[in-house]
């Protein structure tokens, strides 16, 4: 057959150890021999990055918001050991947050379901995709510890130099701590039109919820703006593809999750997306089963797997011993970036290949064909336990009977 054309390139983000292994094995036996694939390559391994002082993540960033498009690799985000290991220049920040911010984007991670892996809440068969608002909260907050005998207070000072003081705790007769955070409308009202625009790509549901019964202030702002976009912008596109958006408290949000089939978006202020997106990967079986897109307010999208690097692995593998390592979320990283560049392009053909190539993925699976951490969950009979690379093949000669 001939080799599939593409009218624009994809924006590729390579990463760091086995996940870039992987990387090129899925190029090299999955997807170049069937598409003439054109990308615009950014190395994001760990030494690339601290070679140019990180600026080739920049880099790749404003070229995803030029493209529209981007797929991206595990990257290592360093730590102590990792500086003296790489021998850094210093420690480098995590690369997805620094695109994160550039693209003004939400993080959507939606698992993957296959036959034979019985989700640990039975009654969940279908994805529940986690929209994390992956700004502010506790993770730019500023707290101390505070000495007995100490009053608190938040201070505004507005632009005229004018203050407003509000007691937070008068701690006259024992020591404590104090943390202040913040948000910004701007921020806010991006998450909430990110989670509208993916809601009408995948036509899906919304539920959003956070605590405004008790944060009276600063919930309950995050409730009025997804309310008034909703309201102005998004109520008759919802009623035209027939979904809906709905709010409620974050503890009924979560009984009613435990309660569902799934089918639908779950948008998560900063701190509960951090924990219900693992809560929900490992309840439906693996993070090397979660898929990851970020979305930008204005429609630019960035593909990756939900997991990190597998050091483990890789570590093996430079040992020359067999690995087992799962490629499916980094695979479907790919296919959803193919897809959504047929999509912008109108190449059908782009799209229908790379939905094939997940059925494949799929049919691989439930096939008994699997690596050892989905071996390890799957129920089926008759399985097998494969290697990283054969894996990759038996998904390959599925690929081929399909096109």
């Amino acid at each position: 057959m001939d080799k599939i054309q593409m009218k624009t390139p994809l924006v590729e983000m390579d990463g760091d150890e086995m996940t870039r292994i992987i990387w090129k094995m899925i190029k090299d036996i999955l997807l170049v021999p069937y598409i003439d694939l054109k990308t615009e390559y950014y190395d994001l391994g760990l030494e690339y990055r601290n070679e140019t002082n990180d600026q080739v993540t920049v880099d790749s960033a404003e070229a995803t918001k030029k493209y529209g498009v981007a797929v991206k690799c595990a990257t290592i985000t360093p730590n102590a050991a990792r500086m003296t290991e790489y021998n850094l220049k210093e420690m480098w920040k995590s690369p997805n947050g620094t695109i994160r911010a550039i693209l003004d984007g939400t993080v959507f991670r939606t698992p993957i379901i296959v036959k034979g892996i019985t989700p640990y809440i039975p009654t969940w068969t279908k994805p529940i995709t986690i929209a994390r608002h992956a700004y502010g909260d506790v993770y730019k907050n500023t707290e101390m510890q505070v000495p007995e005998g100490s009053k608190c207070e938040l201070v505004c000072t507005d632009k005229e130099g004018n203050e407003v003081r509000q007691l937070i705790h008068d701690f006259n007769s024992t020591a404590g701590v104090i943390q202040g955070m913040h948000n910004t409308d701007k921020s806010i009202a991006s998450f909430a039109r990110s989670c509208f625009n993916y809601a009408l790509s995948i036509a899906q549901d919304v539920w959003f919820a956070s605590k405004d019964t008790i944060s009276k202030k600063y919930d309950h702002r995050f409730k009025d703006i997804f309310a008034e976009i909703y309201e102005a912008e998004y109520k008759e596109k919802f009623d035209a593809a027939g979904i809906e958006y709905f709010y409620t408290l974050i503890d009924d949000a979560v009984a009613r999750v435990v309660r569902s089939e799934g089918g639908y978006i779950w948008a998560c202020k900063n701190y509960d997306g951090d924990v219900m997106s693992d809560m929900v990967a490992t309840a439906y079986g693996s993070l090397a089963m979660m898929t990851s897109v970020l979305v930008s307010p204005d429609g630019v999208y960035e593909y990756e797997a939900a997991h990190g690097t597998v050091q483990r692995h890789y570590y093996k593998h430079l040992k020359g011993e067999a690995t087992s390592t799962n490629s499916v979320a980094t695979l479907f990283a790919w296919t959803g970036a193919l897809k959504k560049r047929g999509e912008l392009d109108e190449t059908p053909e782009l799209v229908d290949f790379a939905e094939k190539l997940e059925a494949a993925t799929i049919k691989t699976i439930e096939d008994g064909v699997m690596t050892g951490d989905l071996y390890l969950l799957s129920k089926l009979e008759n399985k097998k336990k494969v290697g990283t690379e054969e894996f990759l093949i038996e998904v390959n000669n599925r690929l081929a009977q399909m096109l």
